[in-house]
């Protein structure tokens, strides 16, 4: 019996995220995922956009639930899981013309968000995309009741997590190279944000 994670969220948001990629990816080939938590979203993509290289990354303890998934899928553009702590661990030395990130930056503290957009700045080629979806706040203000429920749920749990403002990660996205070039609003209260490596 293969016992996989599973994660409601990633049936719910992978088709509209899909469809951002579809545009974001089009001209990509090998790209990057931090934060592949469950590994549904690697599986998914990976099989739709068959022309991307899809490297899985996470916390250690996250890789043998994706590692279950990939088994499974058994695609030949979906790369086992790196290790990867966006504050502490090594970047890889590869460089990739895009990078994915899901419902990461509410849930990691702000100095891990500071070295994640650092990071990408170095391994992002010219001209790459990172593109990164979940709920954030727009000039310091909730979007939504639902959004005010889940950051202060978040809050509770860990006092330096909770929803990011869209222009003070764009701060850190310009102090590291890119250019915001697309905001999609997406179902549920979310955005996928598109920055452009200049």
């Amino acid at each position: 019996m293969n016992h996989k994670p599973f994660a409601e969220s990633c049936e719910e948001n992978k088709r509209p995220i899909l469809a951002v990629l579809r545009e974001a990816f089009a001209d990509c080939r090998r790209i990057l995922e931090i934060g592949s938590g469950t590994g549904q979203h690697a599986v998914f993509f990976a099989a739709e956009l068959p022309h991307l290289l899809w490297q899985t990354s996470d916390l250690p303890e996250h890789h043998a639930g994706i590692r279950a998934w990939l088994a499974e899928a058994g695609l030949p553009n979906l790369l086992p899981p790196l290790a990867l702590d966006v504050a502490r661990d090594p970047w890889p030395e590869a460089r990739y013309d895009g990078v994915f990130s899901a419902n990461t930056s509410h849930i990691m503290h702000w100095p891990e968000v500071e070295a994640m957009f650092a990071g990408i700045g170095r391994v992002l080629a010219p001209g790459g995309r990172f593109c990164l979806y979940g709920p954030f706040n727009v000039d310091g203000r909730y979007t939504s009741e639902s959004n005010a429920r889940f950051d202060a749920w978040l809050r509770a749990r860990d006092p330096e997590s909770g929803l990011r403002d869209i222009e003070a990660l764009d701060r850190l996205a310009q102090s590291a190279g890119l250019t915001l070039s697309a905001d999609h609003a997406m179902p549920a209260n979310n955005h996928t944000l598109v920055w452009t490596r200049d």
